[in-house]
């Protein structure tokens, strides 16, 4: 992309609590990015053919989206918010995951790793409906999507707030000397943030060029102590759902990046110095692999929902009104899933509920997650199995069948 490395001096810190090489005085150099800018940029016409192959690829998979499909932009959403979060080592298993959240659901207590994982699924939730439909973008919604990414972290202080310190990437803990990356000092970051915001308010570039110039210059700015990288690639979907291109479904590009984190990771140092098409380049192809996935995903999700009805209608065949068939549709959003959250996502009664999930449970759709009968919770059939297959970046065809 362009920019300058500047050569600072790291003070002397006497009382600081480390070894005393940390404490001596030394030198390093930070990146001070170029602006973004607006206005149209020249690329090859092989770069074209590929940006233009990701965004009919996601606009393909969005044309299927429709009302009653709700509950698989809400499982999407879902997977490229965790998938966002493994990149920077927060993982748990697929299972695991589902049922904290069915666990808090109910008021249950649930692990810090679980609640900051899906505080990111909170943070990108807002990224797409909230800040993304805004008249102008500006730094008030990033720093409001920081802070729902933050708000349930051990360090909840910083939620919201723009770095007035200088950090860094890689290296120790006490000193950015011999750092992997180092930021622009916090003097820089501000102009910057306005800058990035124009660029995330212009039209002229293809949208999956900009979202990938958007990320890529977040991250180098880096203004944030902690939750960047989260954050950045919520910025992703802001620029593809302002564009029109992802009204309704996110192609899962956390998804592809994660799967290759190592390459992710040059690509965005590419960026930073003379190899700005081959950071495009490799990310509008993990928006291509990332929409065709998805759209295999939904696909399978709802031939495996047809095989729910399809149960359902030969055990009991419960009238078309009855609780049931609605609890089946909103199914895929809550792969895990309670008796309260199917009532608030139905919007039926809890008798009418209970006897559905009892019809539900009595054809093998949904499995009783344990034998007590307080804050139970149900796991839909054959579900997890696919998710797990999603978030693993593998093809539906490599999923074994049940």
């Amino acid at each position: 992309m362009g920019g300058r490395r500047v050569t600072l001096t790291w003070q002397h810190e006497p009382a600081l609590h480390a070894p005393a090489r940390y404490r001596r005085a030394c030198r390093y150099e930070a990146w001070i990015a170029d602006p973004l800018g607006t206005g149209v940029r020249d690329i090859t016409a092989k770069l074209a053919g590929v940006i233009s192959e990701a965004e009919a690829a996601i606009r393909e998979l969005n044309a299927s989206a429709r009302p009653i499909l709700a509950p698989l932009s809400r499982l999407l959403l879902r997977t490229e918010s965790i998938a966002s979060s493994k990149v920077e080592g927060l993982q748990m298993g697929v299972r695991q995951l589902a049922r904290a959240e069915a666990r808090m659901d109910t008021g249950g207590r649930v692990g810090p790793e679980a609640l900051e994982i899906m505080a990111n699924v909170d943070a990108m939730d807002l990224a797409i409906d909230e800040a993304a439909s805004v008249s102008r973008f500006s730094t008030e919604e990033i720093l409001a999507i920081h802070a729902r990414l933050m708000e349930r972290v051990a360090h909840r202080h910083i939620a919201g707030r723009v770095r007035t310190v200088q950090n860094w990437i890689g290296g120790n803990d006490y000193n950015p000397c011999g750092a992997d990356f180092v930021p622009p000092p916090p003097e820089y970051v501000g102009p910057l943030l306005e800058d990035l915001c124009a660029a995330i308010n212009d039209d002229l570039l293809p949208a999956v060029m900009q979202a990938a110039l958007v990320h890529a210059q977040f991250e180098t700015i880096h203004p944030f102590d902690d939750g960047n990288g989260r954050t950045g690639r919520a910025l992703i979907h802001v620029v593809l759902r302002r564009r029109g291109v992802a009204p309704a479904y996110v192609p899962p590009i956390s998804v592809v990046l994660a799967a290759a984190r190592d390459r992710y990771v040059r690509g965005l140092n590419d960026f930073r110095e003379d190899g700005v098409d081959a950071w495009i380049g490799h990310f509008a192809g993990a928006a291509l692999r990332a929409a065709t996935l998805a759209s295999e995903y939904v696909a399978a999700v709802q031939a495996l929902t047809a095989e729910w009805r399809a149960r359902l209608s030969a055990d009991s065949a419960p009238r078309a009104d009855s609780a049931a068939w609605a609890i089946v549709d909103v199914l895929p959003a809550h792969p895990v899933i309670s008796a309260p959250v199917a009532a608030a996502s139905t919007g039926r009664s809890r008798p009418q509920v209970y006897q559905a999930i009892r019809l539900l449970e009595r054809a093998g759709v949904l499995l009783p997650l344990t034998e007590q009968r307080r804050h139970q919770s149900w796991e839909a059939d054959g579900l997890l199995d696919l998710i797990a297959g999603l978030e693993a970046g593998v093809p539906v065809s490599a999923i074994p069948t049940r």
